[in-house]
């Protein structure tokens, strides 16, 4: 950010409204180095208690390549925090900034986001900063920690040691999300902990990523009393390790969500019972692949029979669950599309879509039932069934078949996920029909191409 280019865009000039506008989209260290005290109406606004009560010290600057992060972080620290110090609420830190910021005394602090801290560093500051202890036990109520770097998984055990010592030090804690919006595979493991393993009494609201089923059923054991939110992705879905209780009712929960991006066998035997524990739910969220065997897809009769008719407070049902079939021994004809639409007429769903994806034989195949509008990030394991439809929330998008995608189908995708950001393509087949005067394809927004698994056709 350079102010010097100010005059040419008469920023000065403009009223006050747009000028907050403006500078509630730029990085708030870039506006705490370059524009405090550039003169007293620019002071008014950045130091206005709405603007200035989350302090973000995230870089994300333009400036990076000319002053050093050091340099910004000491001005600040020297020069604007004794002065805000007292009206901040809500703060977030990285490690290049934790150390000069905790300095300060922050009496209305509740909110602390630590992101993008390498593990063991992380650590480190946990079982050695003494004003970092205070805060945990004194003030925070809400707690974001988001870490960097992938620890082997056999060091999850780290993981475990830092979450369980949070919530045994901070006695207040009332929101955790725990490395839950993490781009990495950074899974908790708390099944089967020694005691005393972890317990609270205040926390209502958990994010958190785990390893297996087993540890959900842990964290819903009791020892997080007033838990009413539980918003959680688990690794596996398998068959459970431990003798853990599925039976007990939650009538405390009223927020669920569960998200599993590998396929499970085991959507009857646990995931349903698990639900049918939740009598006061108010809100559901499942994104879930499950393998059946000698079965028929997941539609709408079977979520109102298996879900919905226990949880009589429902208000919302959003999912996306894909069911892959595999019929060896019986002969089942699976449903057409065409019969899992007709499956939700009349039960209150709202809008839902679907497709079917038929394999070698009417007894084997894919279907993917999700509710509209697409409420999720990620869209996986599409193929060349998908019929359309606009999805404006997908950023990252995993495409998968055994024949051959191609042009048009690009082309869709194009059209129906404008915001894509990342895209998986996974697809070992030619494409039938390649000729060089296909129109280009446009993704805007698109960072990440994944063709590692992929035809050389959709290289070029």
């Amino acid at each position: 950010m350079n102010t010097s280019n100010y005059s040419h865009l008469n920023i000065l000039d403009l009223p006050n409204e747009i000028l907050v506008m403006i500078i509630s989209k730029l990085n708030m260290v870039d506006v705490l180095y370059s524009l405090v005290d550039v003169n007293e109406r620019f002071n008014r606004l950045i130091f206005d208690p709405l603007y200035i009560h989350h302090l973000d010290m995230t870089i994300n600057s333009s400036l990076d390549h000319i002053i050093s992060i050091d340099k910004q972080i000491s001005r600040i620290c020297e020069k604007i925090l004794s002065r805000i110090q007292h009206q901040i609420k809500r703060l977030t830190v990285e490690p290049h900034s934790i150390k000069p910021i905790l300095s300060f005394n922050y009496s209305l602090l509740y909110s602390l986001s630590l992101v993008n801290f390498p593990e063991l560093i992380l650590l480190q500051y946990f079982t050695d900063d003494l004003i970092l202890h205070d805060l945990f036990a004194k003030q925070i109520t809400h707690l974001n920690i988001n870490i960097l770097n992938k620890i082997p998984k056999e060091y999850s055990v780290v993981r475990t040691y830092f979450f369980t010592s949070i919530l045994s030090l901070c006695k207040r804690l009332i929101n955790l999300n725990f490395c839950y919006f993490s781009d990495q595979d950074l899974p908790v493991s708390v099944y089967n902990l020694p005691p005393p393993n972890f317990t609270s009494s205040t926390l209502t609201n958990l994010k958190i990523h785990v390893e297996i089923i087993d540890d959900c059923l842990d964290l819903l054991d009791g020892s997080l009393n007033c838990l009413s939110t539980l918003i959680i992705k688990i690794t596996q879905i398998s068959s459970t390790i431990s003798n853990t209780d599925n039976i007990t009712k939650l009538p405390k929960l009223k927020y669920f969500s569960l998200i599993s991006y590998n396929y499970t066998s085991y959507y009857d035997d646990l995931v349903c019972p698990l639900l049918h524990r939740m009598i006061n739910l108010e809100e559901l969220k499942l994104y879930l692949f499950v393998r059946r065997f000698d079965s028929i897809y997941i539609d709408g009769i079977q979520l109102y029979d298996q879900i919905l008719i226990y949880m009589l407070r429902l208000n919302k049902f959003t999912f996306s669950i894909k069911t892959r079939v595999v019929n060896k021994n019986m002969r089942i004809n699976l449903s057409s599309n065409e019969n899992i639409q007709r499956s939700f007429i009349g039960k209150k769903y709202g809008q839902v879509d679907s497709y079917v994806h038929t394999r070698s034989t009417e007894t084997n195949g894919e279907c993917h039932i999700y509710s509209f509008p697409y409420e999720f990030e990620y869209f996986h394991d599409l193929n060349i069934s998908f019929p359309g439809g606009m999805f404006h929330n997908v950023r990252n998008l995993m495409m998968v078949d055994t024949r051959p995608f191609e042009h048009k189908l690009f082309k869709l995708i194009s059209q129906d996920f404008p915001f894509l950001q990342h895209l998986y393509i996974y697809n070992d087949e030619s494409q039938k029909y390649k000729e060089d005067s296909f129109p280009f394809i446009t993704f805007s927004h698109l960072t990440l191409l994944h063709l590692q698994f992929a035809h050389v056709n959709y290289v070029e």
